[in-house]
């Protein structure tokens, strides 16, 4: 109770102090009348949030080692605590923002009446304003203002205004120890080239952290704060050095530092590193990491936590990217096309499998990820694209055929010559449209050697038999759940692309022309490799807050969508397709290939994208190369491949050499692992 009555008489001597000091207050502004209304308005305020010292920070992305590869932020801050600072940039600031800090309460009468003398007498004009009350100020300005009105009427020379920050500060400064106050404000406040903060400043001009300041760094900074723009270090040098040097002789002075201290500080060199910035924003930022690292942001907000919380929160997002795997990804994709070579992208994903999880190791695209004139910030990888994989989807009805009981690996299966009528095979107007096979096949073939050899006529009698609708539930089930999903470019709630292709009944379906993505397709054979268990593709290892604390990211569960003898079978049948009469045999050979492989080739009717995929028991990949312009032409194969008229681009050629030599070289000096047996039950079957 004694306390509170202390704190009213404060209060009301802050009110009387005001009236007297107004020409020292606000040396510039006259209207003092214009107080009293206002003042009882504008002492509302709550010292809640300032006491908690809660401010908004920096969020920072990492790959799986804890390195980081993207910052999020709407303020470059990183807080600190009083312990985390300097006593060197402590007392730098005190000496020449406030150097009764650590004697008055808050609010300092005599600083203002010194201002009031000062300013009477026509010197330089002085403000009246303790550190307590400038963070009072900034907290406003930078935190709790939102709109531009507000961020107005925190600086606007109002005599309500400073009443309302004397009083808060007179009661912060009860209620919060001075060394908290301190490091709030060096926290809070703004220090120039997108710096906000102690945190951030040490690190934007000196590369270090707030509690390695020496005395000419901490002088430097401290003087800045007064106008970061007037004193910026390398835009005006002198005038920066001519601060500085005032802040030091004021630490000499009030015997913060020696004479002799303050004469080696006066002779060092400014010292800024570089061009002082903030970091780029964002995955703009990040460099070869950017394709992943916008899909981690796009999983987040899925995941429940939105753009807001991710730029104001300090969260630390340690993600599943293994740098070298990128690195050899990217080698990969640029070896084959180079990234400023048009209307040609190299995409590629690739994932961990297991039972628990799919981590999604590293991706990559012959892209650079940026808004630049020849960048791109589209997600080339994990978006799915207008351009189909072709016969990779074969996988699917192969899959639905054996969990029918149709058939076993080792089934001979018929191989209809091209130019097939098949009755399921039809164009818009219901007329039947031959199905053509891009070469020459014997009449019969294994299930296994068709996986190989990939006849189109084959897998359309096939799909005759299993029927359309499950074949398309099979590969939502695998993995392409955007087959869920309404196109962008449709009317919400209209059907999903997997409904139009079950209602429409889409034969076509096996040929691969839905729109699909590297990484759902990378998914596809992570469930394989996993005995039949998908997951979703996760990006993510772990999320914790500003305090540490773990941060719950929503994913849906694993779970088994195929019997794990399907899936060990289906993995063996598809491990010919780098072997002699495979369609990926040359690739493989070209790159070094000599792993076991579950692996399957794809290509687009009019060469306008082509596909591979595949998986080994450590690692599941898929690349696909299309058009990525606005008005999609067939592509040639060639050194590099380029856009044509005609077309002859094949999963076999630039997206198989990408995934060999990509994930090739990430495999590289890791034990061979061998594929899964067949489970005898899926192995053989009648003749279809």
């Amino acid at each position: 109770m004694r306390a509170r009555k202390a704190l009213g008489r404060l209060v009301v001597m802050i009110v009387a102090a005001g009236l007297v000091l107004a020409a020292a207050v606000f040396p510039a502004v006259g209207g003092a009348g214009a107080m009293a209304a206002e003042v009882a308005q504008s002492a509302e305020g709550s010292t809640s949030d300032l006491e908690s010292g809660v401010l908004p920070s920096a969020s920072t992305v990492t790959d799986s080692s804890g390195n980081p590869i993207a910052y999020l932020f709407d303020q470059y801050r990183v807080p600190v605590n009083a312990a985390q600072i300097s006593p060197a940039m402590k007392a730098a600031i005190v000496a020449i923002e406030d150097k009764r800090f650590y004697q008055h309460g808050g609010f300092d009468p005599l600083g203002a009446a010194r201002a009031l003398v000062n300013n009477s007498n026509g010197g330089a004009t002085q403000g009246a304003s303790t550190l307590t009350e400038q963070y009072v100020k900034n907290y406003d300005l930078y935190v709790a203002a939102t709109t531009d009105a507000q961020r107005k009427a925190a600086v606007a020379p109002s005599y309500a205004r400073k009443l309302k920050e004397a009083e808060l500060a007179i009661s912060l400064d009860h209620r919060v120890g001075k060394d908290d106050i301190l490091a709030d404000y060096l926290n809070v406040v703004y220090f120039g080239n997108g710096a906000y903060g102690i945190g951030a400043a040490a690190r934007t001009y000196f590369g270090t952290t707030a509690d390695q300041l020496t005395v000419p760094q901490a002088a430097l900074l401290a003087g800045m704060v007064q106008s970061p723009s007037d004193y910026d270090p390398v835009v005006h040098p002198d005038a920066a050095k001519g601060r500085r040097d005032v802040v030091i002789g004021q630490l000499r002075d009030q015997g913060s530092i020696t004479p002799d201290q303050a004469g080696a500080a006066l002779q060092a060199p400014l010292g800024v590193v570089g061009t002082p910035a903030a970091p780029a924003e964002g995955c703009i930022g990040a460099g070869d990491a950017g394709f992943f690292c916008a899909y981690v942001l796009q999983y987040l907000q899925q995941a429940g936590i939105t753009n807001d919380q991710l730029v104001s929160g300090g969260y630390t997002i340690r993600t599943t990217l293994d740098r070298g795997a990128l690195d050899k990804l990217k080698a990969a994709v640029d070896g084959q096309v180079p990234p400023t070579q048009p209307h040609v992208a190299d995409v590629i994903s690739v994932i961990t499998p297991g039972a628990d999880g799919h981590h999604v190791l590293a991706m990559a695209a012959n892209r650079t990820y940026g808004n630049k004139p020849g960048e791109s910030s589209y997600g080339l990888p994990y978006v799915p694209e207008n351009m189909g994989a072709g016969s990779v989807y074969k996988i699917f009805t192969a899959a639905t055929a054996m969990e029918q009981g149709k058939l076993g690996i080792d089934t001979i299966i018929d191989v209809p010559a091209s130019g097939y009528t098949s009755p399921i095979y039809r164009g818009s107007s219901g007329t039947p449209i031959p199905v053509r096979n891009d070469g020459t096949y014997p009449p019969q073939l294994s299930l296994t050697q068709a996986l190989a050899e990939s006849p189109n006529t084959a897998f359309v009698k096939l799909e005759e038999t299993t029927g359309i609708p499950p074949v398309v539930d099979m590969a939502e089930r695998l993995g392409l759940t955007s087959l869920a999903t309404t196109p962008a470019t449709r009317t919400p709630g209209s059907p999903s692309i997997g409904d139009v292709a079950k209602s429409q009944r889409q034969a076509s379906f096996t040929l691969g022309v839905s729109p699909t993505s590297s990484l759902e397709l990378a998914n596809v054979m992570a469930t394989l490799a996993s005995h039949g268990v998908w997951c979703p593709p996760s990006p993510v290892l772990s999320v914790t807050d500003r305090s540490g604390a773990p941060v719950t990211v929503t994913q849906p569960a694993c779970k088994q969508v195929l019997d794990p003898g399907i899936a060990d079978s289906l993995m063996n049948a598809l491990s010919k397709d780098d072997q002699a009469g495979g369609t990926s045999a040359a690739a493989a050979g070209a790159q070094g290939w000599d792993r076991p492989v579950a692996a399957k080739t794809g290509t687009t009717q009019q060469y306008k994208s082509a596909a591979f995929v595949g998986a080994t028991p450590q690692i599941a990949g898929a690349s696909i190369v299309f058009d990525d312009s606005s008005s999609p032409r067939p592509i040639c194969d060639g050194s590099p491949p380029f856009s044509c008229g005609s077309g002859n681009i094949y999963g076999g050629k630039v997206p198989a050499r990408t995934w060999y030599g990509g994930v090739g070289d990430i495999l590289a000096g890791q034990p061979v692992a061998p594929l899964p047996p067949p489970d005898p039950r899926y192995v053989t079957g009648a003749t279809q």
